[in-house]
């Protein structure tokens, strides 16, 4: 499998890259991206969500009136679920939601998104980032001269690039992380995703890639 390869300023290169057989193997599991991508989102639920019951919401001590003889229904506490301004019944509590997902399942996962952006020919390798200093208009060049039409950029480097950081934290939809730190969700949340070539010189570098954060 073949991407594009440009320079840092945008030229294309005479030959494409030859992405390694290692991760982009052709093989793009559905099934294991969906299971994935939804233990993501739910990872990112605080499941803060509180109603009160009858035992925390405030007042109905005391029985609202005699229970025979009124010719009414019979009624223990104004706080009842019945009542307006009462508690609510099997209303919804705090918990977790977090899902655990093995990590040889999300390194599958981590390959699929690849091998999908590769096939969709949504991956461009390009040579080595040398920032001196952030500079968001350098990059912007280089994303005009891609002639990138799309809303969600992902670059993955190689190792910490601290000067990439910053240069492209102005610029919305567009997202810095180190190769090996991208999880399923980032690469599928790309319309493009740029990799540093030095990126593909050591493994596959996404056995650590967190399935929440």
């Amino acid at each position: 499998m073949k991407a594009k390869a440009y320079s840092t300023t945008g030229k294309a290169r005479a030959a494409d890259f030859e992405l390694p057989d290692a991760v982009f193997d052709g093989t793009v599991n559905e099934s294991v991206l969906h299971e994935v991508i939804t233990a993501y989102r739910a990872n990112q639920r605080q499941g803060t969500h509180a109603t009160k019951t009858r035992h925390t919401v405030h007042g109905g001590g005391r029985k609202p009136w005699r229970q025979k003889g009124t010719g009414r229904a019979r009624a223990g506490s104004i706080r009842s679920a019945l009542w307006r301004g009462g508690s609510v019944v099997f209303g919804p509590q705090p918990r977790s939601y977090r899902v655990r997902v093995p990590k040889q399942v999300r390194r599958l996962a981590i390959r699929s998104a690849l091998n999908a952006r590769a096939a969709e020919g949504a991956l461009i390798v390009v040579e080595p980032f040398a920032f001196e200093s952030p500079s968001t208009k350098t990059l912007v060049g280089l994303f005009e001269a891609l002639e990138l039409q799309v809303g969600n950029v992902l670059i993955l480097t190689d190792g910490v690039k601290h000067d990439l950081y910053l240069s492209s934290r102005n610029i919305q939809g567009v997202e810095v992380r180190p190769w090996g730190e991208a999880s399923a969700y980032d690469i599928l949340w790309s319309d493009v995703v740029i990799v540093e070539e030095s990126a593909f010189s050591g493994d596959d570098g996404n056995d650590d890639a967190e399935e929440d954060s």
